[in-house]
């Protein structure tokens, strides 16, 4: 009947039989929730992603860092941009003229830092929701899955 509240159900998703549909499902869940939680500090999960592998591993070119993270050049200068007219991130020139070098900036630092809270209860929730060992063994099948199909390329 119109105006009656209708009771959501939970509703079980069915596996799919197709490894990229079923990643990119699951990816797609998985960013609503960590971009829910990083909304209010004005940095996507992808954004947020590369500052703290800046962070993390410091100065890497361009090309290493679509490398490592299997981000295509086009993707990654769409993101990194505007991290830098923000001021986050840095470019130089590396060894080749045409190999651009990245790091984070002290205000990069700043946002990584006033953003990991944020990142962290999106984590959190994960890591409670599927369990700690299950959690920890999604990144490291998450991870082979991604070298496994790179490496096969």
């Amino acid at each position: 009947m119109k105006g009656d509240k209708v009771k959501a159900e939970h509703v079980s998703l069915p596996p799919l039989v197709c490894a990229c549909a079923s990643l990119r499902r699951a990816a797609r869940a998985v960013t609503q929730a960590y971009d829910a939680e990083l909304r209010e500090t004005g940095l996507n999960p992808s954004q947020f992603g590369l500052l703290y592998f800046l962070w993390k591993y410091g100065e890497v070119s361009q090309g290493k860092l679509g490398e490592l993270l299997s981000i295509d050049t086009t993707t990654l200068t769409r993101t990194l941009e505007p991290l830098r007219k923000s001021g986050w991130i840095r470019a130089r020139a590396g060894d080749d003229r045409r190999e651009r070098r990245w790091s984070l900036t002290p205000a990069g630092e700043r946002k990584r830092a006033s953003a990991t809270p944020h990142w962290e209860a999106a984590q959190a929730r994960l890591r409670s929701q599927l369990g700690a060992g299950r959690f920890q063994s999604l990144l490291s099948e998450l991870a082979l899955v991604a070298e496994s199909v790179r490496d096969s390329q």
